[in-house]
């Protein structure tokens, strides 16, 4: 997705109304898929249609955590994707924080994607792919990346989702991708990484931010998890048995 759609989307998502809405199954917290429209006279004049479908997390729908302030984790999927949006990978849907008909929460684009797919059933055949999602959660220090959690698009691309339980650097890293243990981190993506932790030592763009949406202790975390990254230059060993989610999917 280049910039300019992304931007667009990000503006659809701000600014729509959202016109209908649905209680999607299964979530421990409530989540909403809301359809947002055009309105009549507006001056949007992109192609994409009159219509949009995302992912609605209000707030208020949060059930109150032991490791995670209450109220937070829309907060947090925000500043997920601005982070992978800097980076370049790994493909996160747009993500906004706007008002809605339970509060404020965040809305995030729809991904139409295969619902037989999960990192179960992709990582024999492409394993591969899921290294910049499995160093991304080192980064943001993801409690809870499930099986599920990664995306097979309609449109053949590898999405990751479901990124409200990040960045508290008092919470245990959870991950089905053990695979990666141990493993070097890809090259490419490490001088990513080098880059963003200058960009985070600032004062402007992806810090600022960050910080407005973080509390001061998590991106300062999150700098140090940077550089300890790149000083060591390979995926954290973890413990099969606390360092995994639960469902695994």
């Amino acid at each position: 997705m280049d910039e300019r759609a992304t931007d667009l989307i990000l503006a659809r998502l701000r600014e729509w109304p959202i016109t209908a809405m649905g209680l999607h199954p299964g979530g421990s917290n409530y989540v909403f898929v809301v359809r947002l429209e055009r309105e009549l006279g507006s001056a949007d004049s992109g192609d994409a249609g009159d219509q949009l479908l995302a992912i609605y997390k209000p707030a208020s729908g949060e059930r109150p955590l032991r490791d995670f302030p209450y109220g937070t984790l829309h907060l947090r999927e925000r500043a997920a994707f601005l982070l992978s949006r800097q980076l370049g990978w790994p493909l996160a849907p747009p993500t906004v924080v706007r008002d809605g008909p339970h509060g404020e929460g965040s809305v995030q684009l729809f991904v139409d994607a295969d619902p037989r797919q999960n990192f179960f059933t992709m990582r024999d055949e492409m394993l591969e792919s899921f290294a910049p999602v499995a160093m991304f959660d080192v980064l943001i220090q993801n409690a809870d990346r499930k099986g599920g959690s990664c995306l097979l698009g309609k449109d053949g691309r590898l999405w990751a989702i479901d990124h409200g339980l990040t960045f508290n650097p008092r919470a245990r890293a959870r991950t089905v991708m053990l695979e990666f243990c141990g493993r070097a981190y890809p090259r490419e993506e490490l001088a990513c990484v080098a880059e963003l932790y200058e960009a985070l030592s600032g004062d402007g763009g992806i810090a600022c931010q960050l910080r407005e949406i973080l509390d001061d202790a998590e991106v300062d975390a999150l700098i140090e998890r940077a550089g300890r990254m790149i000083s060591d230059g390979a995926y954290p060993l973890l413990d099969p048995s606390i360092n995994v989610p639960w469902p695994f999917i």
